[in-house]
């Protein structure tokens, strides 16, 4: 989205801009602001974006109440071994993502079965611990917090990193070419962060990719940063009646290939992942 000028004679008049690709066409949208841009003009790019996504907003609305419909008609026993191997295939993934070893045949072997296979015990003990802090995640509805955030990352690598465990960093990192931001910004960003999450009216789908975004631009960990966002994303997901969504390992190539190009194009892909990933839920 950006404001564009138009001329006419020999006055200038605002507009806001947005053009987005249909099947094979690009079609734009344009809302008047005036001759001069509005003070308020965050606030009308809101309510903009808002209008322009009211059939993504139905598309997501009813993948909620179908998705509802099938978890209430399933036995709790039958609930309770459905999150374990969502805890499965989504804690293979993230790990996978961050480079552990661990296949998800494995994955399965240690959740399940308890059986270890011969990896390192660095991602033996942060696979169980990730399902073990998931798990507890599912079932806790409470409000998102430092302590929260800095609670999972504890429990995750409190036996692998037990000198960066449950701390926000307190040093630069660079994650390839991006340089997070000082260290000394992290603590009332990540306040920011959390208030942003707790009192946004957002879509919960389009506020799990916006905190996602944030949450990984601030790098606020000196490592686990993606395993803690991606929890955080499913946090908000779940707690808010939607079905989860699980960042393949195998597709991680668009996923790290969305956040260099801005918050407005991984909310982008982000939406779009989720859609193709949940169809049948609104398509019913």
């Amino acid at each position: 989205m950006r404001i564009i000028a138009k001329k006419k004679g020999n006055r200038e008049y605002y507009y806001l801009q947005h053009s987005f690709r249909k099947g094979k066409k690009v079609i734009t949208k344009e809302k008047y602001l005036g001759m001069k841009i509005p003070k308020n003009v965050d606030e009308i790019k809101g309510e903009f974006s808002r209008d322009l996504k009211k059939d993504l907003y139905k598309k997501l609305e009813r993948i909620k109440a179908n998705f509802q419909k099938e978890w209430k008609r399933l036995p709790i026993s039958v609930q309770e071994k459905e999150k374990e191997q969502i805890s499965i295939a989504f804690t293979y993934n993230s790990n996978a993502i961050e480079g552990s070893t661990i296949t998800l045949h494995e994955a399965r072997e240690i959740i399940q079965d308890k059986i270890a296979p011969n990896k390192p015990i660095r991602d033996i003990k942060e696979t169980e611990m990730h399902n073990k802090v998931f798990l507890d995640m599912l079932k806790k509805k409470e409000k998102i917090g430092n302590e929260s955030l800095l609670g999972w990352h504890k429990e995750i690598f409190g036996g692998t990193k037990p000198d960066i465990a449950g701390k926000y960093r307190n040093y630069l990192v660079r994650v390839g070419s991006y340089i997070a931001p000082h260290w000394n910004v992290i603590r009332p960003t990540m306040s920011r962060i959390v208030e942003f999450v707790n009192k946004s009216k957002l879509n919960p789908v389009e506020l799990a990719a916006r905190a996602h975004y944030k949450f990984e631009s601030i790098h606020p960990f000196g490592d686990g940063n993606g395993r803690i966002g991606r929890l955080l994303m499913n946090h908000i997901l779940w707690h808010a009646g939607y079905p989860m969504l699980i960042i393949e390992y195998k597709k991680r190539k668009s996923y790290y290939n969305a956040f260099p190009k801005g918050q407005e194009a991984f909310v982008d892909y982000f939406l779009k992942r989720y859609l193709a990933v949940h169809k049948k839920r609104y398509v019913k």
